[in-house]
């Protein structure tokens, strides 16, 4: 699955589109390396989100079939690093 799919499907962003700005932006990395959109997420893989006053990390634990996973799961598909 496409990493600006997967941010919007596991509900790390609220829209697609506002993942997509975010990887032009330069702010999503996937294991430490700056993506694009086309860029494909594996089982695995961490995800780091760079905000102005914090950097956000996630283990990917499983790729989501649906479109969309309600909040309530999302920790079934990332796992929050410290």
């Amino acid at each position: 699955m496409r990493i600006d799919k997967f941010l919007n499907a596991v509900n790390l962003t609220k829209r697609r589109a506002v993942a997509q700005d975010m990887i032009g932006e330069g702010v999503v990395y996937i294991n430490d390396k700056a993506v694009k959109p086309a860029k494909n997420v594996a089982v695995g893989d961490i995800i780091t989100l760079v905000y102005l006053e914090k950097q956000m990390r996630y283990e990917v634990l499983a790729i989501p079939t649906m479109k969309s996973t309600p909040k309530s799961q999302q920790h079934l598909y990332v796992k929050e690093l410290v």
